[in-house]
């Protein structure tokens, strides 16, 4: 089967960035949006309060329909200055529906207890009441809804403004790189690629080659940063906030004990992953591993790169060996063009999965360049793909789910896919290969994340007193590195939080631990699919279907009869991965 590289973008909307339907449906948006404005000025029965909670649900998901599709224009080419624009028009939209919810919070908030529970029993509701119950216990914890509604209109043109910077500089960044006896201007996406080279020294030059290039940018991007960090904090102190993980705890319906436990288990358990990367640093050749060692692949025979359809192919094999519902999903989503993997200059670094919610599709953006790693990136989008696929039905709120349950989804795919190719491995060698990227891919959470996690709590923390220095922004990220891996490397990033899209996103605060959550919890799902076989299939979908309506406490409770706050099942999901580092000495000692 043929399986195309490049997305298909126009059956969503015709035309790209100067596509007339999108422009027609952003203004009918405008006018449906501008009549709900209007009409929070009357008062209401519960009739009509039941009527105006499911139209502001279905104007929701016309915004996040037109935020996807300029997700994928800009990504796909960064200098698409038209699709730019319209980002500013898309981030007013998703603010305006912000501000109603937040006139509307005040009005649930108002009401009566027989009165809430009146809103909350009526049918067209039912399927989102966690969802309203929860919306009206935070805006208990907020600004009044014309102060929230006026620091939402000032984001636009503040926040968002500057984490929209982070595109433009990508888009105009060409960086010097000699391949093949001339030198080459790259992307930033296509320098990333470099550093996942089997050739060390072509690592060598790609990762200096990267920090040259960022160093340049950290002037401007110490800027946005400060500026970010700056109006989150202003912000949270006006609500009274002091604790800058309350927003992403919330956000991800989680506990800071849960978090705690999670971080402290994983930490108990590094120095047992010392031991692989000495492993790794002798058969690289070298005495330590330095910061683009760490996800190399190994220098093992038979280990070759893979076509994109052959990796297709693979996905869907092995899917189906899980889930029947699931191979056949990936099949449709990857013969339908929802995919964008082409190796080409000017598209944005990364990858991503972004939802269509009035399509009912989703789009994967990446660049696909035939390493495992590549593949692991495919199928993990595919897993997000394939959860917002199981919960295209139901009610827009219902479908809002965390970033820290979403990377479950990603992540258990991925997992699927590294099990099967370690057990087909056709020689001892490509089997030690794959045993490596499978670790390798738990220190990127274990280790590269916490780096991630320790650099922004530490730097919110300072930035509370003042703007930090580029020097200081360094300082404060190589510090993060070495304590997040044990001070094992030879080399560090210390412009990581420069180059990071993660740092400067405005949509979601400390884009780091829901990573390392997911993957975790995404284990434990695992497990409990190995030991139920195939008639575990419809239990992965009612859990994937509850995960926009209850705390992740809840929801492991309800699923897997887990407490996340106990480290014993973070224990038990590290050792799944410490079952992998032995296999994986085993080979090795010889």
């Amino acid at each position: 089967m043929k399986f195309p590289e490049v997305w298909d973008i126009d059956s969503i909307f015709k035309g790209g960035s100067k596509s007339e339907e999108f422009k027609q449906f952003t203004e009918e948006t405008d006018a449906l949006l501008k009549t709900l404005d209007q009409e929070l000025e009357k008062e209401f029965t519960i009739d009509q309060l039941e009527t105006y909670i499911v139209d502001i649900q279905a104007y929701m998901q016309r915004t996040r329909e037109a935020s996807a599709f300029i997700s994928c224009l800009t990504a796909q080419d960064v200098k698409d200055k038209e699709a730019s624009l319209w980002l500013g028009k898309i981030t007013e939209q998703m603010t305006q529906v912000q501000s109603i919810w937040g006139v509307l919070e005040d009005i649930l908030v108002a009401l009566t207890d027989e009165q809430w529970q009146e809103v909350i029993d009526r049918p067209s509701l039912s399927g989102v009441s966690f969802n309203l119950e929860e919306r009206r216990q935070q805006a208990q914890e907020k600004l009044s809804s014309a102060e929230e509604k006026l620091a939402g209109q000032l984001a636009i043109d503040g926040y968002h403004a500057w984490g929209n910077v982070y595109n433009s500089a990508v888009g105009r960044m060409q960086i010097p790189f000699e391949e093949d006896g001339e030198e080459k201007l790259l992307s930033a996406g296509q320098l990333q690629n470099r550093l996942n080279s089997g050739d060390r020294s072509v690592r060598e030059q790609a990762f200096a080659a990267n920090e040259t290039a960022w160093g340049k940018e950290a002037d401007l991007f110490s800027q946005t940063l400060n500026h970010l960090a700056g109006f989150r904090l202003n912000l949270y102190k006006a609500r009274g906030w002091d604790n800058v993980l309350k927003e992403p705890l919330t956000i991800n319906r989680m506990k800071e004990e849960t978090l705690d436990a999670m971080w402290q288990t994983i930490t108990d358990n590094k120095p047992r992953f010392y031991e692989f990367m000495d492993r790794k640093a002798q058969l690289l050749g070298v005495e330590k591993l330095a910061m683009h060692d760490v996800h190399a692949p190994l220098p093992v025979e038979g280990d070759t790169t893979i076509s994109y359809e052959d990796a297709c192919e693979l996905i869907i094999k092995h899917f189906k060996t899980f889930s029947p519902k699931l191979a056949s999903f990936t099949e449709g989503a990857l013969r339908d063009g929802w995919i964008e993997a082409e190796d080409r200059a000017g598209k944005r670094p990364g990858g991503f999965c972004t939802s269509f919610p009035l399509s009912k599709q989703s789009r994967i953006f990446m660049t696909y360049d035939g390493t495992m790693a590549n593949v692991a990136t495919l199928a993990h989008e595919l897993g997000h793909a394939y959860h917002g696929h199981c919960l295209k039905d139901m009610d827009p709120l219902a479908q809002r789910y965390a970033m820290n349950v979403a990377e479950t989804a990603s992540t258990f795919a991925e997992t699927i896919i590294a099990d099967a190719l370690v057990k087909e491995a056709p020689s001892e060698d490509v089997k030690l290969s794959l045993l490596e990227n499978k670790i390798s891919r738990s220190l990127a959470f274990f280790m590269n994340i916490h780096a991630r996690f320790l650099f922004e709590t530490r730097f919110y923390e300072a930035r509370k007193n003042k703007m930090l220095s580029v020097k200081e922004l360094n300082t404060l990220m190589e510090e993060a590195q070495k304590e997040a891996y044990g001070d094992q490397l030879t080399s560090y990033s210390p412009t990581f939080w420069a180059s990071k899209l993660h740092f400067h996103i405005t949509g979601v605060p400390f884009y780091n631990f829901p990573y390392t959550f997911g993957f975790l919890f995404s284990l434990g799902i695992y497990k409990k699919a190995l030991e139920a076989g195939r008639s575990f299939e419809d239990d992965y979908i009612a859990l994937l279907q509850d995960t926009a309506s209850m705390t992740v406490e809840d929801l492991a409770q309800k699923h897997l009869q887990i407490d996340l706050t106990n480290k014993d099942f973070w224990q038990e999901a590290i050792d799944l991965i410490l079952v992998d580092v032995e296999e994986f000495m085993e080979l090795t000692n010889k």
